[in-house]
C-alpha cells in the first residue's frame, strides 16, 4: 500500500478524540450557541416593546385634555427612560456572561481543545477553530471538511472507543508533460 504521501495527500496532523464525550459535548456546544442567540433576541424584544410604547404614549400625550392622561403620560415617559438606562447599563453584562459560559464550556472540552489545538498550529492562516466547524465535524461522519485551501480535516468514526482526526494538505502536483 502506498503512503499518503504518494497519493498527493500530506498529513499535517493526526489525533484521536473520545467519542462519548464529544456526543455530550456536541449537545453542550448547540446548547450555549442557542442561549446566547435567545439572550439577543430577548434584548432585541424588550428593546422593540420600549420603543413601541413610547411611540404609542406620543398620541396619548398629544391628544389628551385631562390631567390624568397626563401623569400616566409622564409615568411612561419616566419608565421608559429607566429601561433604556437599565439596558444600555446591563446588556453587556449579560452578553459578557454567555459568551463566558460558552468559553468555560468550550475549554472544558478536551476534544475540541484538541482540535483547536491541532488546526491554529497547523493551517497557514491562523484563525481560531470556532464552534460551528467542531460541530460540524463531528456531525460530518467520515466526510472532509475545508479548513483552508487545500486543507481538510477528516474524522473517521469506524472504531466505537476513539475517532481519529486528520488534518491533510493536497500537495500540488507537478505538471505532466
Amino acid at each position: 500500500m502506498l503512503s499518503p504521501e504518494a497519493n498527493g495527500i500530506l498529513v499535517l496532523e493526526e489525533f484521536t478524540i473520545d467519542p462519548s464525550a464529544a456526543r455530550t459535548e456536541q449537545y453542550g456546544f448547540r446548547m450555549a450557541l442557542a442561549n446566547v442567540a435567545l439572550t439577543m433576541r430577548r434584548i432585541l424584544a424588550f428593546r422593540l416593546f420600549i420603543a413601541i410604547v413610547a411611540i404609542a404614549n406620543l398620541p396619548l400625550f398629544l391628544l389628551s385634555s385631562g390631567w390624568e392622561v397626563y401623569v400616566i403620560s409622564l409615568t411612561l415617559v419616566v419608565a421608559v427612560h429607566a429601561a433604556v438606562s437599565w439596558l444600555n447599563r446591563e446588556e453587556p453584562k449579560i452578553r459578557q456572561r454567555r459568551l463566558l459560559e460558552m468559553h468555560v464550556n468550550r475549554e472544558q472540552s478536551a476534544n475540541y481543545r484538541k482540535v483547536r489545538d491541532a488546526v491554529k498550529y497547523v493551517i497557514d492562516a491562523p484563525a481560531r477553530m470556532n464552534e460551528s466547524l467542531y460541530l460540524e465535524l463531528l456531525a460530518a461522519k467520515r466526510v472532509a471538511l475545508h479548513l483552508a485551501m487545500g486543507t481538510v480535516a477528516l474524522l473517521d468514526t469506524s472504531d466505537d472507543a476513539a475517532w481519529k482526526v486528520r488534518i491533510v494538505r493536497e500537495l500540488p502536483r507537478a505538471a505532466s508533460s
